[in-house]
């Protein structure tokens, strides 16, 4: 048997990929919750999000991440991923969300 991804992995997945605009992403881990800012390089079916020129919201607190310019974030450690909202278009995520769901009851 194959693997099975849900509808929402396979449609923000796609999604991700042609977004090209800074993003940030949320890692909550149990010593460190940093936000990290980044423009999107690639992103795969398990969310694993690989940022370019990214920078720390907070750099007195994590001073270590001021050298860092490129980072892979494994899709697992990901709480929030936040875009711009003037330029998501959610109409076309929604109509994506409904041709996938489609396709899986046939």
């Amino acid at each position: 048997m194959g693997l099975v991804m849900p509808l929402s992995v396979c449609t923000f997945s796609g999604f991700f990929k042609s977004f090209t605009s800074p993003i940030h992403v949320l890692i909550p881990c149990s010593e460190v919750t940093s936000v990290i800012c980044g423009t999107l390089h690639s992103v795969d079916q398990y969310l694993n999000i690989k940022l370019t020129d990214i920078s720390v919201t907070d750099p007195e607190k994590y001073p270590h991440m001021l050298s860092v310019k490129n980072c892979f974030i494994r899709g697992s450690v990901v709480r929030y991923v936040q875009l711009p909202a003037d330029e998501v278009d959610t109409q076309l995520l929604q109509d994506a969300a409904r041709k996938e769901a489609l396709q899986q009851k046939q």
